[in-house]
């Protein structure tokens, strides 16, 4: 298992490469100031998808990123 600095290096490594240097860091204070429940959030996000229809689309994205 990572330890927590390494998984907040590579997250904000993923965002910089993502958004670029700025708007990572703009991502991050929004975070940070906002009331978001990530949980809550993650509950909603797939609530209208099956497990088949997730791993399917899961798999499509991991091929394009290859």
């Amino acid at each position: 298992m990572k330890t927590d600095n390494v998984v907040r290096l590579e997250a904000m490594d993923a965002l910089i490469a993502t958004l670029g240097t700025v708007d990572a860091e703009r991502f991050i204070s929004m975070v940070k100031r906002d009331t978001f429940d990530y949980t809550e959030w993650q509950r909603k996000l797939w609530s209208d998808k099956s497990i088949e229809e997730i791993h399917t689309l899961a798999t499509e994205h991991e091929r394009k990123r290859i």
